[in-house]
C-alpha cells in the first residue's frame, strides 16, 4: 500500500558527506540529474531569521547554477572531457550537501540553530569554498562554450570568492540575550516578560503550536546528541521554551482524538513483544538472571514491590541485575516502523528531558508548573481550564523532576475538581494528569492521602465519560498498586474490583489491558485474590479468553497459584477452555493455560483431572507441546502429562480401577460447588 510523505515526518538530522555519491549516468542524463538538483536547492526558501544572509547567499548561487545547467543543455557539447565529467559529478554530491544543509536549517530546532551559528556559518562557507574549487577546475575553454556561458561561471566563481565565512552579529546579539535569560532563570530569576516576547519574535517563535515543535525539535537533537555538555543546553532551552509558551502564549489547545497518532494498543502485536506483567509492548527489554526477559519499567516494580523471584518461572532471582536484550529491542523497533506507529524507548540513556543536574532547567520547570497552577486556581472558562490541565497533563509526561515540581505545587487537589463527567475532554486530561504523576512513587503517596483525589479516579474508573478516561483510571490503579501497603488497600475496595472488571469485560483493547494488567497486580496479594474471586474474576477471564487469549489465561493462572480451594472450584468450569487454548493458543498463551491446569488438578483432586482427561485428544494435543512449545511450556506440559497418566493408573491413591485416559466415561466427572 502506498504512503504519503506527509505520513512521515520531515527529516532533522544532517547525513554525513559521506553518505552521497555520484551517479553512474551518461553525460545528457547527468546534467539533466544536476539541473533537476540545482532547480530543487534553489527553490528552498532562505532563512529568515538566523543565518539570513548565509543561506540566502548559497541559494543564489544555486539559482544561477540551474541557469548555467540550462544554458549546457541547450546547446550540448557533443563530448564532454574527462575533467568536465568529473567535476559535473564532484557537483552533483555538493548539491546534496547544500540542499540537505538548508533543509536541516529549515527543519531544526531555532534555538538550537542560534547557539550553534557560526559553526554553520562555516559550513555554509566550507560549501561555498567547494563549490568555488569545483568551477575553478571545471573547463571552459576545452568545452568551447558560448560567451554567455563564460560570463556566467565566472560570475559564479567571484560569488563565491569569500574570504571567511560571515558570522552576523545580528545573530550574536541574540545569542547572548537568550544566555542572558538561561542564566537569569539558573539564578531563580523571572524574566522580563517584554524582553521573552522580543526574543521569542525575533526567532519567530509566535505562538503555541509553534513553540510546541520547537521542543519535539529540540528533544530529538537532545536524544541524537552523545556531547553531554551540549545535551545540558539542550535540556535547558527546552525549559526556556516550555515556560514561554505557556507564559507569552497561554497554554496550547489539546489535539482531537480524530488526530491522535496510532499506538501499539491498536493492533495485535507478536506475543513476543509483550511484557510477561504488563502484558504490553515491551519499550526496554531486559533479562533477568533465570533468562527470561521482561520490561524494564514492569520487572523494576516488581522487584521495588518486594519480590524477589522471577514472575514467570517462580524461580528465586540469583541477582537482581538486568541485561538489556538490545536484539529484541531492535526487532521490536523495526516492527513498529513497518506498523507506522511510534517506539519510544524508555531506557535512561535515552531520555532526553531529565532536569535533575540542570539547574536552570530545573527552575524553569519550577516557574512553568507555577503559572499553570496559578492559572488554574482563578481559571473560569471550562475551554481554558481543558488546555491548563491539557499542558500539566504533557509536562507531567516528560520527567519525574516536572512531576515532583507539579505534585509540590499543590495540582492535585485542583484536578479534583475537573473528574466530573460533565466535559469529557476535560476529564480524561485531568486524570490522565493523575496517572502521569503517579509513576514517581512520591507522588503515590499523595494521591492516596490527599482528600478526593482516589475517590475521584475510582469513580472516573467506572462512569467515566470515555473509554479512553476509564482506561487511564485503570492504568492509574495499576500504578498505585507498585507499592504493596496501597495494592493491599485498593484491593479491598469492591469499588475498584468491579469497575476494573467492567471495564476488562466491555471496554475496547487498549482500555482491557489497562485494567487487566491492574487486576493482575491485585491478584499479587493472596487477601486480594480472594475478592477477585467473589468480584468474577474467573468467569471474566474465561469470557476475554475468545479475544485475548494470553491475558486471559495470564491472569487466571495467577489467580489459581494463589487462590486456593475457591480459585480450583470457580475455575474448574474452564478446563475445557482452557484446553482449547492447549490447542490452539501461541506459545504464550499454551504456556499459561499449562501451568494453570497443573495447578488446577494438583489442588483439585481426581475429579478435576477426570474433567480433563476426558477432553477427546488432550493427550495429543500435550505431547505436541512437549515437542514444540516454549522451554517453560513444555515442562508444564510434561508435569500434566504425568499427572493424567496417574490418573489414569489409579496411582493417586484415590482410585482403585485403572482406566484408559482415552475412554473417561461422563459418570466420572463430579461437579465442584460454585
Amino acid at each position: 500500500m502506498a504512503v504519503s510523505p506527509g505520513a512521515f515526518p520531515a527529516r532533522k538530522r544532517r547525513p554525513s558527506a559521506e553518505s552521497f555519491v555520484s551517479p553512474s549516468l551518461s553525460d545528457h542524463r547527468l546534467l539533466q540529474s544536476l539541473l533537476l538538483l540545482s532547480q530543487e536547492t534553489s527553490s528552498l526558501q532562505p532563512l529568515k531569521s538566523i543565518l539570513k544572509q548565509n543561506s540566502s547567499s548559497i541559494v543564489r548561487k544555486t539559482k544561477l547554477l540551474s541557469l548555467l545547467l540550462e544554458e549546457l543543455l541547450r546547446d550540448p557539447v557533443p563530448c564532454l572531457p574527462p575533467t568536465a565529467v568529473l567535476c559535473f559529478e564532484e557537483l552533483y554530491i555538493l548539491l546534496h550537501r547544500i540542499k540537505t544543509l538548508v533543509e536541516d536549517c529549515l527543519n531544526g530546532s531555532k534555538m538550537w540553530l542560534l547557539m550553534q551559528h557560526e559553526s554553520f556559518a562555516s559550513s555554509f562557507h566550507e560549501l561555498t569554498a567547494e563549490l568555488l574549487t569545483v568551477l575553478d577546475v571545471f573547463p571552459v575553454r576545452e568545452m568551447n562554450l558560448t560567451e554567455d556561458v563564460v560570463e556566467l561561471v565566472c560570475l559564479i566563481r567571484k560569488q563565491c570568492s569569500e574570504a571567511k565565512a560571515f558570522v552576523d552579529p545580528v545573530d550574536d546579539d541574540l545569542k547572548t540575550d537568550v544566555n542572558k535569560l538561561l542564566l537569569s532563570i539558573q539564578r531563580e530569576i523571572v524574566p522580563d516578560h517584554s524582553k521573552l516576547k522580543e526574543i521569542f519574535d525575533r526567532l519567530q517563535l509566535r505562538d503555541s503550536a509553534i513553540c510546541g515543535d520547537e521542543i519535539e525539535c529540540l528533544e530529538d537533537e537532545a536524544r541524537n546528541q552523545t556531547d553531554k555538555k551540549s545535551k545540558a543546553h539542550l535540556v535547558a532551552l527546552i525549559g526556556l521554551v516550555r515556560y514561554a509558551k505557556c507564559v507569552l502564549y497561554g497554554a496550547s489547545t489539546p489535539r482531537t482524538t480524530s488526530r491522535r497518532r496510532r499506538s501499539a494498543a491498536d493492533v495485535n502485536f507478536p506475543a513476543d513483544f509483550r511484557c510477561p506483567i504488563s502484558l504490553d509492548l515491551m519499550k526496554d527489554p531486559v533479562v533477568v538472571s533465570t533468562g527470561q526477559t521482561y520490561d524494564r519499567a514492569s520487572i523494576s516494580l516488581w522487584i521495588e514491590s518486594g519480590h524477589n523471584t522471577c514472575p514467570k518461572t517462580g524461580q528465586t532471582l540469583a541477582h537482581t541485575d538486568f541485561i538489556p536484550n538490545h536484539a529484541l529491542k531492535n526487532l521490536i523497533a523495526m516492527w513498529c516502523r513497518q506498523q507506522r506507529i511510534p517506539f519510544e524507548s524508555t531506557e535512561p540513556s535515552e531520555r532526553c528531558n531529565g532536569t535533575a543536574d540542570n539547574k536552570t532547567a530545573l527552575e524553569a520547570t519550577k516557574m512553568t508548573v507555577l503559572f499553570l497552577v496559578d492559572k488554574l486556581t482563578v481559571v473560569q472558562s471550562t475551554e481554558t481550564a481543558n488546555r491548563v490541565v491539557h499542558e500539566l497533563r504533557t509536562l507531567a509526561k516528560t520527567d519525574s523532576d516536572s512531576r515532583a515540581c507539579i505534585a509540590e505545587a499543590g495540582a492535585l487537589p485542583l484536578l479534583v475538581k475537573f473528574l466530573g463527567g460533565e466535559q469529557p475532554n476535560l476529564q480524561v486530561n485531568a486524570v490522565t494528569t493523575i496517572l502521569n504523576l503517579s509513576i514517581l512513587d512520591a507522588n503515590k503517596t499523595r494521591i492516596m492521602e490527599t482528600d478526593g483525589v482516589l475517590n475521584g479516579v475510582i469513580e472516573v474508573l467506572r462512569s467515566g465519560a470515555t473509554w479512553e478516561a476509564k482506561g487511564n483510571a485503570a492504568a492509574t490503579i495499576f500504578s498505585l498498586t507498585g507499592v504493596h501497603a496501597y495494592r493491599k488497600k485498593l484491593g479491598r475496595k469492591t469499588r475498584v474490583i468491579e469497575g476494573l472488571m467492567d471495564l476488562a469485560r466491555d471496554g475496547p483493547i487498549s482500555s482491557r489491558r489497562d485494567a487487566l494488567v491492574a487486576i493482575l497486580n491485585l491478584a499479587g496479594d493472596r487477601d486480594t485474590v480472594g475478592k477477585l474471586i467473589e468480584g468474577g474474576v474467573v468467569e471474566m477471564a474465561s469470557e476475554i479468553m475468545e479475544g485475548l487469549p494470553e491475558e486471559g489465561v495470564t491472569i487466571l493462572e495467577v489467580i489459581v497459584r494463589k487462590g486456593g480451594l475457591a480459585a480450583i472450584a470457580a475455575a474448574y468450569h474452564v478446563i475445557k477452555r482452557l484446553a482449547t487454548v492447549l490447542r490452539e493458543g501461541t506459545d504464550r498463551a499454551q504456556e499459561s493455560a499449562a501451568a494453570t491446569l497443573v495447578n488446577i488438578c494438583r489442588k483439585g483432586g481426581p475429579e478435576v483431572v477426570a474433567e480433563l482427561a476426558s477432553i477427546s485428544g488432550i493427550e495429543r494435543v500435550i505431547w505436541e507441546i512437549m515437542g514444540m512449545g516454549t522451554v517453560r511450556g513444555r515442562r508444564k506440559a510434561a508435569t500434566l502429562l504425568r499427572i493424567l497418566r496417574r490418573w489414569a493408573a489409579g496411582l493417586n491413591g484415590s482410585a482403585t480401577t485403572v482406566y484408559s485416559v482415552a475412554n473417561v466415561s461422563a459418570s466420572t466427572r463430579i461437579v465442584l460447588p460454585v
